[in-house]
This record gives structure tokens, sequence and C-alpha cells, in this order.
């Protein structure tokens, strides 16, 4: 089915037509879920939670840019709203220093599933900017707006988001070679 006729049919209600939204699109904005929440079961909470949105607000989508776009914009705010509501994200941490940290997945021989483990392990607010700007392309300045923070305070918690990966990698990867070579 077109996919205009199926929002359209969204728009009426239509269970039939939400079902078949929902299964074609679930899988998409449920790995998006994944890069913002801490774990699997948290995602399938934002994914319904989402969900319940879009079927809420369909009839506002009026067909001008991307369906899918505007879905996982709903997707992203739905995990973003849920940290806002946490009181420890009050604490965003501001550096005075920032120095440029470079992840590079090829060199340090990850999947993406594993960089994705290690992205969930970080603290919720160094999870939501790395997220924000380097696997979705936000700016810093968009950052701020979304989260109520300073564009400083957005670019610092990208710094200690890719600090704190970079270590707990390289940490493993260190561990995992010693372990090898004393069972070698």
């Amino acid at each position: 089915m077109d996919i205009k006729k199926l929002i359209k049919k969204c728009q009426k209600n239509n269970r039939k037509a939400q079902s078949e939204l929902f299964y074609l699109y679930r899988d998409i904005l449920f790995a998006l879920s994944l890069k913002y929440c801490k774990n699997y079961n948290e995602a399938e909470d934002n994914l319904q939670d989402a969900f319940i949105t879009i079927f809420n607000k369909i009839n506002q989508y009026n067909f001008k840019g991307s369906f899918e776009g505007w879905m996982k914009r709903i997707t992203i705010n739905k995990a973003i709203d849920k940290y806002k509501k946490t009181p420890y994200l009050d604490n965003f941490v501001q550096e005075e220093t920032i120095e440029d940290v470079v992840i590079d997945a090829e060199e340090l021989q990850l999947s993406l599933d594993e960089l994705l483990i290690y992205i969930q392990e970080l603290p919720d607010r160094y999870r939501l900017v790395f997220n924000l700007y380097e696997l979705d392309g936000y700016s810093h300045k968009e950052i701020a707006t979304m989260l109520t923070i300073s564009e400083g305070t957005s670019k610092s918690n990208l710094h200690r988001a890719k600090s704190i990966l970079k270590t707990k990698i390289l940490s493993d990867k260190d561990c995992f070679k010693k372990k090898v070579l004393s069972n070698g």
C-alpha cells in the first residue's frame, strides 16, 4: 500500500492501517530507541510511547517533509522527555578545556552492535548528547535547546562521552588481550 494512503487511513483511526504502519516502521524506530535508552526494555517502552504519540498526533502530519523523519523526531523526543524528568539531568557537567577525542570504530575493531553496547552504558546525560551529535547530526545549538542546557555544556558533555567510551573500549581490549595471552 502507498504510504500516503496508509497515513490517511491512520488519520481516520483505522486499526488495520495503524497495525500495518507499526509493523512497517517498528524495527527502524526500535533501533533508534536503542541508541537513546539504557537497555532493551527501556527501548521497548520508548517505542510503545512513541507509537502512542504518533497515532495520537498523526492528524498533525501535513505531508510536508519525510514521514519517517517526523516519526523519528517523535521517538527521539520521547526518550529525551523521559530523561528531562529525572533530576540528575540538571547536573550536566561543564568542563573548562575541551580537546577533541576521536573514536574510530574500525581502528578499535568494533562492530556497530558492540559500539551501541558501550554507548548504552554511558551516563544518560552523556549518552543523549553523544547520540544527538554524533549519530543523528544535531548541532550543539540544537542539542542545547532540546535538553535546555548551554552550548558549552553540550560540547563538554560530548567530549566527556567520547573520553569515557574510548577509555572503556581500550580498557576492555587490553583486558581481552591479556586474557588471550595468559591462556595461550
